[in-house]
């Protein structure tokens, strides 16, 4: 039996420190939004609540070594699927529609559960298995054995991202596809393959924008498509000629992180009224009253996290954990991307979180499930880090 003092010394408390300066920063920022918020609850306490379950959630999967992670990922991909496929199905008294969407469950007592947030960690845990069985098994790389692999990894990611646009919500799914997109660069698979297919999704893109911008009627004549689906899109590229309808948000966030400037008006001194501050918009409220300082502060912290994260799997000597790095360094990146980069304006809103710092306890879960599997790699790293497999 181990003593506690070498369990104690394989704990990653650099990572832990980082987390405490992110939950910090989420309290102090959600309680100054819900200040002046269109809501009468106490985020930061529920905010807190739900830091604790997180931190319980990372002490029961810290001792889970790869063998055992590998074995638990299809039992988890499994049950992702099954919650997206019983949120479909299910009365709205269980999983009511907000804004047009179907994606939580209602939780008497906790608030709501939405489950593509956990589905998230679940689809890089089995990419990363199917990565890693992969080349188990083709040790000889051949352009038929990377074909097979892209093709297995598409299905893999198909699945829940079929379900989750059912809902619908275009965020997670761009998620997943951020996610999937990660696992093909560290997969191995042939440039020569990846090339084309990369070419082909960024001319089809370009062509879609093509016809949303200047030819919508086509779209809405041989495809069905809405004219008010493009909402968001017209909102994002001339936010001031909607900002009574779907450019409200935007204009009120660029007024707040605007009028911060350098070092914010203060804490709590905050007169831009913007809903869902505490949540999706939480950085424009740190915009506002701390500043470009304190935004800086914020992003160095989600990208030191980041950086630690990749310092971990490039440190590791075992592919399967390198693998799990790469996807949840994928998906924590392009959520800060996403969420920032639609607060200035630079991106479409989405509707996706800032990680850790927004309020919502299945966002803090998905986070900490996979923090926990960080810390379960860092926990066995140094275990076996004077062994040849890490």
């Amino acid at each position: 039996m181990q003593s506690q003092k070498n369990i104690s010394s394989r704990i990653d408390y650099g990572l832990a420190f980082i987390l405490l300066l992110l939950f910090l920063a989420s309290c102090t920022a959600i309680y100054s939004a819900q200040s002046t918020g269109q809501y009468g609850e106490n985020f930061v306490l529920k905010q807190v609540f739900w830091y604790i379950v997180g931190c319980g959630l990372i002490g029961g999967i810290i001792t889970l070594d790869s063998d055992q992670l590998k074995k638990l990922s299809w039992y988890a991909y499994g049950f992702g699927i099954f919650l997206l496929l019983l949120i479909i199905v299910a009365p709205a008294s269980i999983a009511p529609a907000r804004n047009g969407a179907k994606s939580w469950f209602v939780l008497p007592g906790l608030g709501s559960l939405q489950p593509s947030e956990l589905v998230k960690v679940f689809i890089i845990l089995a990419l990363a298995t199917v990565i890693s069985n992969h080349h188990a098994k083709n040790r000889v790389k051949t352009v038929k054995s990377d074909f097979w692999l892209l093709i297995k990894l598409g299905l893999v990611t198909m699945a829940p991202l079929m379900l989750v646009m059912q809902q619908p919500d275009l965020g997670t799914s761009l998620v997943f596809l951020a996610i999937l997109l990660g696992m093909i660069f560290i997969s191995g698979v042939s440039w020569k393959i990846l090339l084309p297919i990369f070419a082909g999704g960024i001319t089809l893109i370009g062509i879609i924008f093509f016809f949303v911008l200047w030819h919508p009627d086509l779209l809405e004549k041989y495809l069905g498509v809405k004219q008010y689906q493009f909402g968001r899109i017209y909102s994002w590229i001339d936010p001031y000629n909607y900002q009574s309808s779907e450019g409200f948000q935007l204009t009120r966030s660029l007024l707040a992180i605007g009028s911060g400037e350098t070092g914010g008006k203060g804490f709590g001194q905050r007169v831009v009224y913007l809903p869902e501050s505490h949540s999706d918009f939480i950085f424009s409220v740190i915009g506002e009253e701390f500043g470009f300082v304190g935004s800086s502060v914020v992003i160095s912290l989600l990208f030191l996290l980041i950086y630690h994260i990749t310092k971990i799997g490039m440190d590791s000597k075992n592919d399967y954990y390198t693998y799990l790095c790469v996807g949840i360094i994928s998906m924590i990146t392009f959520h800060v991307f996403q969420n920032i980069g639609m607060t200035i304006g630079v991106l479409p809103i989405t509707g996706i979180p800032l990680p850790f710092i927004s309020y919502g306890g299945s966002s803090l879960l998905g986070n900490f499930l996979a923090m926990g599997i960080i810390f379960s790699i860092r926990y066995h790293y140094k275990k076996y880090m004077f062994s040849t497999e890490a």
